[in-house]
């Protein structure tokens, strides 16, 4: 924007933002706004790199047309289980999703256990269904 005009429009009591502010987000809720969105581009961007349609992306998922556009949109009526199902369900994969970083890494940061973001988990190992005799 030209400087001078907005500083016209600040002098006539504009204010200018972005959404965040201008929603009082807390910066959990614009994280959660930024993942929705990257994961709706994801949906779109698989679906017309296959030349689907919606209503043709609608056939593949077993939804209708509209779900998809709200899919598309990142209406809050639709869970992130779903878009991320749908990603996959029309071939996409995380490679196409390029949503903002989960965490930032300090790389300063100690990696013990007991520091860590995510504790170890621990790993269950699979019987067998047969026993030896």
């Amino acid at each position: 924007m030209d400087p001078q005009k907005r500083k016209n429009l600040e002098e006539a009591g504009w204010v200018f933002g972005d959404a965040e502010d201008f929603l009082g987000l807390s910066e959990e809720e614009s994280r959660m706004v930024d993942l929705r969105l990257a994961v709706s581009r994801a949906v779109r961007k698989v679906r017309l790199d296959r030349k689907l349609t919606q209503a043709q992306a609608a056939k593949i998922l077993e939804t209708s047309q509209a779900k998809v556009s709200n899919i598309e949109a990142a209406a809050g009526g639709v869970t992130l289980d779903l878009m991320f199902r749908s990603l996959f369900a029309l071939g996409g994969t995380m490679r196409d999703f390029q949503g903002p970083p989960l965490f930032e890494v300090d790389p300063d940061a100690s990696l013990k256990p007991e520091t860590a973001a995510h504790p170890a988990t621990p790993v269950r190992r699979k019987r067998s269904s047969q026993r030896s005799a």
